[in-house]
């Protein structure tokens, strides 16, 4: 794969992989499509997001594969795209995508033991995304993440992050859905409230910010309710009336 290239040739075999990962997902989440649409409309839907995602794959920017955790955040973004699409194909609308979204990761991360959760997977996740900044810098994939650690004083927060280029808003650009972002966007908090940290945010790229502003306190509390509140839409600025 050279350098600078968006997209790369993803065989049938990875093809099916992926489609089944998908499928496996939404298998243990069917409860929620069977409570909104129907037994029998959410194994249609079920079927179509399938074949929507498929159809995706190949538009999926490559940033780097394994050596990227934003790879795994593209492919996420492509599985909201494509249960975005089918939901108002069905009469839906990105609110409702949103809800489903929202309540889909909160039971994905609520099956993983709280211990792993609030120890090594908050720790990992931290030095993933800290090497992935310091990658991000050399812009090698035009599909990726622009960001910078911002360390912080251990009062305000513990540690930062500014994103100046977000991946997952040059994709749904180019798929004409950057209204799912926001919803997208979201899911931070519903992971920083499994994870056991505090997430605030002030400036997100979703809603025209000129950056994402991350700031996280690891003996703080997230509250993940739905619907979100979007106050981060003022990009810091005091809400007028």
């Amino acid at each position: 794969m050279r350098p600078g290239a968006t997209t790369r040739g993803v065989s049938s075999r990875q093809t099916e992989r992926l489609v089944g990962k998908f499928d496996r997902s939404l298998r243990r989440t069917d409860n929620l499509f069977v409570e909104r649409f129907g037994e029998e409309n959410a194994a249609v839907m079920r079927r179509e997001m399938l074949d929507e995602f498929r159809s995706l794959i190949p538009e999926i920017p490559y940033i780097g594969g394994k050596r990227n955790p934003y790879s795994e955040i593209l492919v996420g973004i492509a599985w909201g795209l494509a249960m975005y699409r089918v939901v108002v194909r069905h009469g839906g609308n990105v609110e409702d995508t949103g809800e489903l979204i929202h309540w889909r990761n909160r039971a994905r991360l609520g099956r993983i033991p709280g211990m792993i959760r609030h120890g090594l997977v908050r720790n990992l996740f931290l030095r993933q995304m800290s090497r992935a900044a310091r990658r991000s810098q050399a812009r090698r994939y035009p599909g990726d993440w622009v960001m910078e650690v911002v360390n912080g004083d251990g009062e305000s927060f513990d540690y930062g992050l500014d994103v100046t280029e977000c991946g997952a808003l040059k994709f749904l650009q180019k798929q004409r859905a950057e209204e799912l972002l926001p919803y997208t966007g979201d899911v931070d908090y519903v992971m920083a409230e499994a994870m056991g940290y505090e997430l605030r945010r002030t400036k997100p790229l979703a809603w025209g910010c000129d950056r994402c502003d991350f700031r996280i306190s690891m003996d703080g509390v997230t509250s993940a309710s739905w619907p979100p509140e979007f106050v981060e839409q003022t990009c810091g600025e005091p809400q007028t009336e």
